[in-house]
């Protein structure tokens, strides 16, 4: 059995999991931790997003 994943679907997978790893590293609180947790995964998601329309604009 193999899992193949799309390009977004491996980012989401892999902001999720660095995004969990951040937040318990760097933030001592609960509260602290899931709300730097968030901003990480929405960060890294943005910058996903961003990246690809950037290089569909410098493909055109």
């Amino acid at each position: 059995m193999t899992l193949e994943l799309g390009h977004f679907s491996a980012a989401f997978v892999f902001a999720l999991f660095a995004s969990i790893v951040f937040a318990i590293t760097h933030r001592d609180g609960t509260r602290e931790m899931v709300s730097y947790g968030l901003y990480c995964f929405a960060m890294f998601l943005g910058g996903v997003l961003v990246a690809g329309w950037a290089m569909w604009l410098l493909r055109r």
